[in-house]
């Protein structure tokens, strides 16, 4: 879910603007059922943001006010339910974002994992709010970086997001230049392949990193269907948007999915601070199980 940002504030919508009429009772009904669905907590200041996002389904569901598109959320619609969420989470992500990150992941998990030829073969490991899915490709490289024998081992990764529309596109994995613009070369030359045709300009992920990740819909606030153990899990810009309550819940779940020493990564504005006591701090916003 990263940061589309509920930090926009309300561009583009004031009281006098608005194409449709939108008073508390329609803000405090949206914000409920938002919070009720993703864990998402939307304070006072966000009622513009809320206009601006669900005024667009009102315009392509061809509706003529606020009323309306409540009532049809409250008709049990699955699909405009899953398309308001869509509508409210956030998608800013890029390639190898914090990189700090996934210099850990490979010179602390991976490579020592190489270097003991004890160790097991076998790595899980989930990126809990993948977007467009450049946070799961970054993984996929630094893995395949770290790894040099790779097809000798068991590694998976499992990429989940709310957003089934993020997850469309995570899945697809074709981006286009602007997207690999900060991409090292020898990382856009080895691990992507430029498209032709109608889709020149744009570029696809290769099938060594396609083929190390499954991508699905995950409402984090539902039972997690994975077993685990997992090695590591990035988790980032995610709790951010929820409240003290949510978070603990949340991680009394994903604690259990991790063994002594295994690694979790969180947003940068991010903390388990009076959160959770299952993980220690050993790096900037990286975590390790107790």
């Amino acid at each position: 879910m990263s940061e589309r940002g509920l930090r926009e504030g309300g561009a583009g919508a004031t009281e006098r603007a608005r194409q449709f009429a939108f008073d508390d009772s329609d803000f405090a009904a949206l914000r409920a059922l938002i919070k009720q669905e993703t864990g998402i907590h939307l304070t006072d200041s966000k009622k513009e943001l809320v206009y601006g996002r669900v005024s667009r389904r009102l315009r392509a569901l061809g509706l003529h006010s606020f009323g309306e598109y409540r009532q049809l959320l409250e008709s049990d619609d699955a699909a405009e339910l899953r398309e308001f969420c869509n509508a409210m989470t956030t998608n800013l992500t890029a390639f190898f974002r914090e990189s700090h990150h996934f210099e850990y992941l490979k010179e602390h998990v991976l490579k020592p994992r190489v270097a003991d030829p004890r160790a097991s073969r076998r790595i899980r490991i989930w990126s809990a709010a993948c977007s467009s899915g450049e946070e799961a490709y970054s993984i996929a490289m630094a893995v395949r970086e770290a790894i040099p024998d790779l097809a000798r081992w068991d590694v998976k990764i499992l990429a989940t997001d709310i957003d089934s529309e993020m997850v469309r596109i995570a899945r697809s994995g074709v981006y286009s230049a602007e997207r690999l613009s900060r991409l090292e070369q020898r990382r856009r030359e080895r691990f992507f392949e430029e498209l032709g045709g109608e889709e020149r300009g744009s570029y696809r992920v290769a099938s060594e990193l396609a083929g190390l990740i499954t991508f699905k819909q995950l409402n984090l606030l539902r039972p997690l269907p994975m077993k685990g153990p997992l090695d590591a899990i990035f988790c980032r810009n995610v709790i951010i948007y929820f409240d003290k309550e949510t978070q603990r819940e949340l991680f009394s779940r994903v604690a259990l999915l991790q063994r002594a020493n295994d690694v979790l990564f969180l947003g940068h504005s991010e903390s388990l601070f009076k959160v959770c006591e299952d993980y220690a701090l050993v790096g900037k916003t990286i975590y390790r199980r107790a």
